[in-house]
């Protein structure tokens, strides 16, 4: 049975999707944008301050479900513009600092709101 995860510390979901599925020990989360949790609007100018903050949310997310990002297995990024890439992986080490996960990054035309990354992830217990 696949369980619905919610997190009132991570932006609601912007259409019909859910923050996160768990099934039989694997967690889908669904990609996360720079969302602030209470106004809904994007936090942060630079790829650099978006990036941090889709660490936060995943991090909510992550943990309504008792995961953390020791976890994960697997992230894809999407960027609007692949010159940014650099500063993304620099923002993304310091969050997976050991045992980093399989990756994926592609650039993409435009996302949800405006923001410049988004990122998505599978995690297993």
């Amino acid at each position: 049975m696949k369980k619905v995860i919610s997190s009132a510390d991570a932006p609601k979901a912007v259409g019909p999707y859910s923050q996160a599925i768990e099934k039989n020990g694997v967690l889908f989360l669904s990609g996360q944008i720079p969302l602030d949790p209470l106004s809904g609007q994007i936090v942060g100018n630079t790829i650099e301050q978006q990036t941090q903050q889709i660490f936060k949310n995943m991090n909510a997310v992550l943990s309504a479900a008792g995961y953390s990002l020791d976890d994960v297995v697997k992230t894809t990024v999407f960027l609007t513009n692949i010159d940014d890439f650099a500063t993304v992986n620099a923002v993304y080490g310091r969050y997976f600092t050991t045992e980093a996960p399989a990756r994926s990054a592609v650039a993409v035309m435009a996302l949800p709101k405006g923001a410049m990354v988004e990122i998505e992830a599978i995690a297993i217990k």
